[in-house]
């Protein structure tokens, strides 16, 4: 039996998990997206059609420039399919923020878009880019068939830009995610591994690689329910609970902002509709940054995943 989360968490640090004052904010831009990834949490795809509208974005850049909100992660979805993306982009940078962008690494390749690296090159964004593996059969399996061959094509025209390789600020980022119902491996054996078989294979350097455990959330979780293998895979993380990683859980540090601008405590808490509630402020157009800095955190089971073996910071 699967103890919950909740009661671990209370188990471990004698109080419930609270925020610890927020230093970004993520926006998801929709859901609208030209993959369909096999573990995506929000479960985006070509057929989704929620987006954030302009008059949301424009409340979200509000309290940025209020509260002086030093990084904005944007995300979705592709963000990029945001018609308001540029725009939120370079209004954000007008506050001096620094801005994350989450990219698929493919969207450079559809109609339209062809311009988007440069455009993140000349705003100087941060890219964080899924790459499930350094070979093809284990990124076309869970991203669909071609997906490894243009996001190697993608990373080599990031390098050309000068992203990834130290100069100018260009931080380049790649996210693993298994393949399957096991968990991550250590983070700082696989970015080695990560880093000579890109430089060695295709020339590609990165700045970081960050290494998720798949979340029992959205696309995933149906497939683990189809499988019978959601109890097990719920067993297997809370096995691996580990306390230590209670203190940089990143629900701790932010606040996640769904297409509609209601509040989540993370991006996985709004995959399930689990918004923050009272007394807190639950919409972007209620934003406090003092009070939802020291909100206690809305917890489930699925949070075992960003607390197994070392975590998901």
């Amino acid at each position: 039996m699967i103890t919950k989360f909740k009661d671990k968490v209370a188990e471990t640090l004698e109080t419930p998990l609270m925020s610890e004052g927020i230093t970004s904010l993520q926006v998801n831009l929709g859901y609208s997206c030209n993959m369909a990834c096999k573990h995506c949490h929000v479960g985006a795809g070509p057929g989704r059609s929620e987006e954030m509208n302009k008059d949301t974005i424009d409340i979200v850049l509000d309290s940025v420039r209020k509260y002086d909100i030093r990084t904005l992660d944007i995300t979705g979805g592709a963000p990029e399919l945001n018609p308001h993306f540029i725009y939120l982009v370079k209004e954000a940078k007008k506050t001096g923020c620094h801005i994350i962008a989450r990219s698929n690494l493919t969207i450079f390749f559809e109609k339209g878009f062809e311009r988007i690296p440069e455009f993140y090159q000349e705003n100087n964004i941060e890219i964080t880019a899924s790459l499930p593996y350094y070979l093809d059969s284990g990124v076309d399996r869970v991203r669909g068939a071609g997906t490894f061959h243009r996001s190697i094509e993608a990373l080599k025209l990031l390098n050309s830009l000068g992203y990834g390789n130290g100069s100018g600020g260009r931080r380049l980022n790649l996210v693993y995610n298994p393949s399957g119902i096991f968990l991550a491996p250590a983070q700082d054996c696989l970015e080695e591994e990560y880093r000579r078989e890109l430089t060695s294979r295709y020339g590609i350097v990165f700045s970081r690689l960050f290494v998720f455990s798949n979340m029992p959330v959205g696309r995933f979780r149906t497939h683990l329910e189809k499988t019978g293998a959601l109890e097990r895979y719920l067993k297997t993380l809370e096995d691996s609970f580990n306390p230590s990683t209670l203190d940089g859980l990143m629900c701790r540090h932010l606040v996640s902002v769904g297409w509609d601008g209601a509040l989540y405590d993370c991006d996985f808490n709004q995959a399930l509709d689990l918004h923050i509630e009272a007394p807190y402020p639950s919409h972007i157009r209620d934003f406090d940054r003092e009070l939802l800095g020291r909100r206690e955190i809305r917890l489930g089971d699925h949070c075992y995943g960003c607390t197994a073996g070392q975590g998901s910071t």
